[in-house]
């Protein structure tokens, strides 16, 4: 669609080349009012410059706080024309989505006394040789130290969480309680679907307190201490069969003094055992 100030030009252009203005105006099908016709002065250029200096020095303000601070430094205008040219220097702020976090109550970090009570998750993050991310999830039983799970991979989301967590309820079972931190993988609609389903309650921590969750953090500082800093993984496969090795070693070989010096894998049959034991005499 050809715009006014176009066809202006195009009739100038005919009338510059000897066609009379009435016959150019015919062509382009314009009337003689809207060739002569002549912009009013723009009357709102201080008011438009005063709200974009406004907007850029406080880029969180929008046309109400504006048009407040205007009003402080004895600036009047309605509040309807400041919200006009707001709008028309498209200065509007974009509204940030709050992360909505499932509200639950703060539990005392108890070591359980049974496996598969608690277990905790988070998120440990390295490289490859090529320079690409490579995110592993670690689940760590709290009772036993067991490394449940180490799983490498460019991106987990939380579909692929919960497909992990089947997988584990396979072998091993899941737990009663699962704590984590408020990451979108763990805080999103797939992982509370899949814990309301499956009876598992969720334990958050508070953000920004990682004391809350400090068995897995202990772990993950022994993950990157004797694993991720020890090798250099050309691929994702590479880094899934080292980390899975050491993963073992840990269970399986990896004495620690807080278990009296038990593996982590050792104690966990120590615990079965009791509570077999304890099942026995209970029903003896």
């Amino acid at each position: 669609m050809v715009t006014a100030p176009e066809r202006r030009k195009v009739v100038r252009a005919m009338v510059t080349r000897g066609l009379s203005e009435r016959h150019a105006l015919t062509v382009v099908q314009m009337s003689a009012s809207s060739l002569r016709y002549v912009p009013a002065p723009d009357q709102n250029a201080f008011l438009r410059d005063r709200i974009m200096a406004l907007a850029h020095r406080h880029h969180r303000y929008g046309a109400g706080m504006i048009y407040l601070k205007l009003r402080q430094a004895g600036i009047v205008a309605n509040h309807k024309r400041v919200d006009r040219l707001y709008a028309e220097a498209r200065l509007q702020v974009k509204r940030r989505r709050r992360k909505k976090v499932p509200q639950a109550d703060r539990q005392p970090l108890v070591r359980p006394q049974t496996l598969n009570e608690v277990w905790s998750a988070d998120f440990v993050f390295d490289r490859t040789a090529e320079g690409r991310v490579l995110k592993c999830l670690t689940i760590v039983d709290d009772a036993t130290t067991e490394a449940v799970a180490i799983v490498p991979a460019r991106a987990i989301g939380g579909v692929p969480l919960t497909r992990v967590l089947d997988q584990l309820a396979l072998s091993r079972g899941l737990p009663r309680v699962l704590r984590t931190d408020n990451g979108p993988e763990f805080c999103g609609r797939a992982v509370l679907t899949w814990a309301h389903e499956r009876g598992v309650t969720l334990r958050l921590i508070e953000p920004g307190k990682p004391n809350q969750n400090a068995y897995i953090e202990s772990f993950n500082g022994r993950f990157r201490d004797e694993c991720l800093n020890e090798h250099w993984f050309t691929s994702v496969p590479h880094a899934c069969a080292v980390i899975e090795a050491w993963r073992r070693e840990y269970n399986d070989e990896r004495p620690k003094k807080a278990l009296g010096g038990l593996t982590p894998a050792a104690y966990a049959r120590q615990l079965t055992t009791g509570t077999k034991v304890a099942k026995v005499t209970a029903g003896l």
